[in-house]
């Protein structure tokens, strides 16, 4: 499983293994000052990320950047 956040060290708290930081509270999936296609790149590169991590074999708790 991968846990795309905005607030990291609560990921770890509850003990997520795949950890995929995000944008902003409000907005973890994207940033509504951006013009459409601009969040539509921001958006698939978190998407991206998740799914690189999700592939990843990890050992234990990891974050993703």
């Amino acid at each position: 499983m991968v846990h795309i956040c905005t607030v990291t060290p609560i990921s770890m708290t509850v003990g997520a293994n795949r950890i995929v930081p995000a944008i902003a509270i409000p907005h973890p999936l994207g940033n509504p000052a951006l013009d459409k296609a601009e969040e539509k790149v921001l958006r698939r590169h978190i998407v991206e990320k998740a799914l690189e991590a999700l592939t990843t074999e990890v050992d234990g708790q990891t974050i993703f950047d």
